[in-house]
């Protein structure tokens, strides 16, 4: 049964994506996310998570002396090994076990300071015009923005139009460096700095080459604010 609450909801499909449930109570929740586009982002955004987080993870490889007792087994009784590890392979509760078992040393290894940094995303709207998007920001766990257009603009040829950021007021805004209309822009993340909740995007129209000083100078094309996914 699909919970109505929206925290016990997130951990289901936590657990979903992770497979700790059973097979029927799985089928359930995949109903649900085919007909639910919310939980169907929501398991997207769990599936994203974990393999950043096994990103995380440094490679250990197996001790000789582990390779050498799975040589003896297999050259010991093929075909009963075979047998087994089949059996082993289908075992529900095996994955159940196995996926637990790697929540818990992600948990563990991890901590609280290695998990993978928020992803966060940005619509670009005309200022007065909530409809009419025309930009989309993303931001990846590993801080590199891309700006991406979601229409063709039509700018003035003798002017510039400039990306800019606003995290801190006290700070100022700061530029990301100037857009081509209508192509996509990547800024690594020495360069994007910390993003958080509520940070201020914004294209604006420029003189030639983009403003004089560190500050906008002409008027906001477009404009949003970042939310974290």
């Amino acid at each position: 049964m699909i919970p109505e609450d929206s925290d016990a909801q997130h951990l289901l499909i936590a657990e979903h994506v992770l497979g700790l449930h059973g097979r029927e109570q799985a089928a359930e929740i995949e109903r649900w996310l085919e007909q639910d586009e919310d939980a169907t982002r929501l398991a997207s955004h769990w599936r994203e998570h974990w393999l950043g987080a096994v990103e995380l993870l440094d490679p250990v490889p197996l001790p000789p002396r582990l390779w050498r007792r799975i040589s003896r087994r297999i050259g010991a009784d093929a075909t009963g090994w075979w047998a087994g590890w089949q059996g082993l392979w289908q075992s529900l509760s095996l994955w159940r076990m196995v996926s637990a078992a790697l929540l818990v040393a992600l948990v563990l290894l991890l901590g609280p300071l290695r998990v993978p940094a928020p992803v966060y995303t940005v619509v670009l709207q005309a200022p007065g015009e909530a409809a009419s998007p025309g930009w989309r920001v993303t931001v990846s766990a590993k801080g590199d923005l891309q700006l991406t257009p979601l229409e063709d603009g039509d700018y003035p040829a003798d002017r510039s139009v400039q990306f800019w950021t606003l995290a801190d007021p006290a700070l100022g805004p700061r530029s990301l460096g100037l857009v081509q209309p209508g192509e996509p822009l990547v800024v690594p993340a020495n360069r994007v700095g910390g993003v958080e909740s509520g940070q201020l995007f914004e294209l604006t129209l420029e003189p030639p080459g983009g403003s004089p000083g560190d500050r906008p100078t002409g008027p906001i094309l477009f404009i949003g604010r970042a939310v974290a996914l």
